[in-house]
């Protein structure tokens, strides 16, 4: 289970996040280890089977409760996710038991968490909401709101891995896991990131299952996925 979601909460120097450290500083990068480790998290938590939308207000629900697991989902973010009026993803994770929904109704729904993993989260609610708010743009992977959920779930899996090399790296089965899919349904979405130039190229070696992906404008591997 990652680190930062186990035992109470730890206090954060201030500025640690929004202000640049001076020693090798990278933009974001707290944000994508929050999101990559609730990916993780997640991937363990729920069904196999949850789908893609599920997953992204799964992860932005997680990310934003408070020691108790309850939140208010305003209809402004579900609007921003295009999830807004989908009460079928509710149902998805309540009948996972990982969430109830407490009351729907026009303007929010009030959500309490059911898994007791997420309730002693650390670092604390403001760095997590940074990372819920980093994982709605994640730069620089980020798709347009109208994306379809599993585009914009695999585009994220790939941001929370991608810091400053121009070639980026990962397992294939592991990236899959967290994207909830087959290796296969994994390729044919990173095959529609490079249609919509989202990604520059990638590659799967099958002898060690690594993946590569490179991003555009980024001088680096010469590789296409049949190479």
């Amino acid at each position: 289970m990652p680190e930062t979601l186990l035992g109470a909460p730890r206090p954060e120097p201030a500025g640690r996040i929004l202000q640049p450290a001076r020693h090798g500083y990278v933009p974001g990068l707290g944000e994508r280890t929050r999101v990559r480790e609730m990916l993780t998290y997640l991937a363990s938590a729920l069904p196999q089977f949850t789908s893609p939308a599920a997953r992204l207000l799964a992860l932005q629900c997680a990310l934003r409760s408070d020691t108790h697991g309850h939140l208010t989902v305003a209809d402004g973010l579900l609007r921003s996710m295009r999830l807004r009026g989908r009460r079928e993803l509710w149902l998805e994770l309540a009948q996972a038991g990982w969430l109830e929904a407490a009351r729907i109704r026009p303007g929010s729904v009030a959500v309490r968490l059911l898994d007791a993993t997420v309730l002693g989260q650390a670092p604390g609610r403001d760095a997590r909401r940074r990372a819920a708010h980093w994982a709605l743009h994640p730069a620089p992977l980020v798709l347009p709101a109208a994306a379809p959920a599993a585009l914009r779930l695999t585009a994220l899996v790939l941001a929370s891995h991608s810091f400053s090399a121009a070639v980026k790296t990962g397992d294939m089965d592991a990236v899959s896991r967290l994207c909830g899919h087959s290796a296969q349904q994994t390729a044919e979405l990173l095959d529609r990131l490079v249609a919509a130039r989202t990604l520059a190229n990638w590659h799967h070696h099958q002898d060690t299952n690594e993946m590569l992906w490179q991003l555009p404008q980024q001088p680096g591997i010469s590789a296409n996925r049949g190479m």
